[in-house]
């Protein structure tokens, strides 16, 4: 790594990485722009949750920067293996597609990888499981990305099942790697693990234990470790907050149908699970295994965004049909949130019914083949609305907004109205109260803070994790000071976090983007929300200063 590279992981160094070495005006599908896969700054040591895997690039979707990350288990073996960066350049001199393998010795070569073209996710683990054996993790793209999809994601294997139902689903990046014909990355499982170069091994020890223990504490009251994040939907269903109809800002009368006791109903008598770690060592353990009313394996990975845009933002209340629109967007490698917003504009302009399961999966369907309309719906949300002539396409920045209704959590308009990443609600997602027009204060405020967390959090951890961490912030200074040296403060995360949020909306005003493009759609400020009264009220200078820290 390069000097200035050492402290940085995740969503940090992706930053850092593209404003020095990507062009913001590139095409993002042509050779210029660079695939970047990379651990986080804690990879390799015992901190919980550390094995993350970040996916960076300019966006085919936002034609931003993007950095869109997940759990699973390929992190932690790249961490085993001693790497910490991976950048894909140029694109091949044939149409080929390769793989990129990295075997136990640590050797990484490119291997033909044109017998698995046109296979999807599922199968195609199957294929690498049979050809390299079961010590090994998989970053894979389904035929979404090999047909450049503006949706299309990139796959991670969870850790144990090694099913490929971890996405980093946001902002199109498995076009770019199909852009790069690079259909896979396999990662082996080292014969000898590399040994993290620690500064002072027992410092660092010492103040991670004190962090996984708050995480731990913490999880013991944690809905998303007792249930899921399905649980969600309890506290977002009775308040406006959970999208319906294409977020009319109705309620829903049958979000339980959707909900964690049908979950976890659903669970206990088909003999599928919860609690379970989507990479070694996670104290969180959200993820699950969902089974159909045979008890047979459907999908997992199942999670509240999913569900609320599959669910009743589609007027949809049957559990099992959203997971079965789960299994097939993970199985072709596309983005949950955008193509079940892009469903629910079929659904508004009378291209199919409201709450007609059947035909969303009919429409799926149309996507794998690759049918004409099929085709427009694999570039998600904004692309269907355009074709179909909707006036309300619930997108900032060309990207779908998640599974929070902007009136009823202004905050979460806030972030999603300003990060550099598109509709985003990992960037910062508030929950605080605004059920009315005075519910904007310091609303704002609370955005710039957690975009600022979110931005240091998702450079080294599961933000799920992080949340539980905030009684011993210091701790992070301290472990810093352990792994790389020098002094134990705390602004060496936070003001990563800041720069981090800098160099992304510089890398974007370069790109071409404006203030313009930090709005939310006109009919969030226009119409109000028939569940609360509310609309959403931030004014364009709010906006705009947000980021003079």
């Amino acid at each position: 790594m390069d000097e200035e590279y050492q402290e940085l992981g995740g969503k940090g160094l992706i930053a850092q990485y593209m404003i020095k070495n990507v062009p913001p005006t590139c095409d993002p599908l042509n050779s210029e722009n660079q695939l970047i896969i990379c651990t986080t700054i804690f990879a390799g040591t015992k901190l919980t949750t550390a094995h993350r895997l970040s996916i960076g690039g300019k966006s085919p979707l936002t034609g931003g920067i993007k950095e869109s990350n997940a759990g699973g288990y390929a992190a932690a073996l790249l961490a085993e293996q001693g790497i910490k960066l991976i950048v894909v350049k140029e694109i091949p001199t044939d149409d080929r597609l390769w793989l990129l393998h990295i075997d136990p010795q640590g050797n990484a070569s490119l291997k033909d990888a044109s017998m698995y073209e046109g296979i999807n996710n599922y199968e195609l683990v199957e294929k690498l499981h049979e050809s390299f054996g079961n010590k090994l993790a998989t970053i894979s793209i389904g035929s979404a990305g090999e047909r450049l999809y503006k949706c299309a994601s990139v796959q991670v294997s969870e850790f144990g099942s090694g099913h490929p139902s971890r996405a980093a689903a946001r902002g199109g990046l498995g076009a770019l790697m199909g852009s790069k014909r690079l259909k896979a990355v396999v990662i082996e499982k080292p014969l000898e693990p590399f040994k993290v170069p620690y500064a002072d091994e027992a410092k660092f020890n010492e103040a991670c234990l004190k962090i996984n223990k708050l995480i731990a504490e913490g999880t013991k009251n944690d809905p998303f470790h007792n249930v899921g994040t399905i649980s969600t939907i309890e506290v977002t269903g009775v308040n406006g907050i959970l999208p319906v109809d294409n977020f009319s800002g109705k309620l829903f009368p049958d979000y339980t149908e959707v909900g964690a006791n049908k979950f976890m109903s659903n669970l206990a008598t088909r003999g599928g699970s919860n609690k379970r770690a989507c990479q070694p060592g996670c104290i969180v353990r959200c993820s699950n295994v969902y089974n159909d009313k045979n008890g047979n394996y459907l999908t997992s990975g199942f999670e509240y965004e999913t569900v609320a845009l599959f669910g009743p933002n589609c007027h949809i209340s049957d559990l099992d049909a959203i997971a079965k629109m789960d299994r097939i967007c993970d199985d072709l490698g596309v983005d949950t949130m955008d193509i079940a917003c892009a469903v629910a504009l079929c659904m508004e302009t009378d291209k199919i019914k409201w709450g007609d399961s059947d035909a969303a999966l009919g429409l799926l369907k149309e996507m794998v083949e690759g049918t004409e309309f099929g085709n427009v719906l694999g570039n998600g949300c904004e692309a269907v609305g355009k074709r179909l002539g909707c006036q309300r396409i619930p997108v900032v920045k060309h990207q779908a907004i998640a599974g929070y209704d902007p009136r009823n959590t202004k905050g979460t308009g806030i972030t999603y109205s300003t990060s550099p990443m598109g509709a985003d609600h990992t960037a910062g997602l508030t929950m605080g109260r605004a059920f009315d027009d005075s519910g904007r204060a310091a609303q704002a405020y609370v955005s710039n803070k957690l975009q600022v967390a979110m931005s240091f959090a998702d450079s080294m951890m599961c933000i799920f994790a992080f949340a539980h961490t905030i009684p011993g912030l210091p701790l992070f200074g301290e472990m810093m000071a352990g792994l790389y040296g020098g002094e134990p403060v705390l602004s060496r995360i936070t003001g990563m976090g800041v720069k981090t949020l800098l160099t992304e909306r510089a890398f974007n005003k370069m790109a071409g983007m404006t203030l313009k493009d930090d709005r939310l759609p006109d009919f969030f400020y226009n119409e109000r929300s028939s569940a609360t009264g509310s609309k959403f009220d931030i004014d364009d200078y709010e906006l705009e200063v947000l980021f003079d820290f």
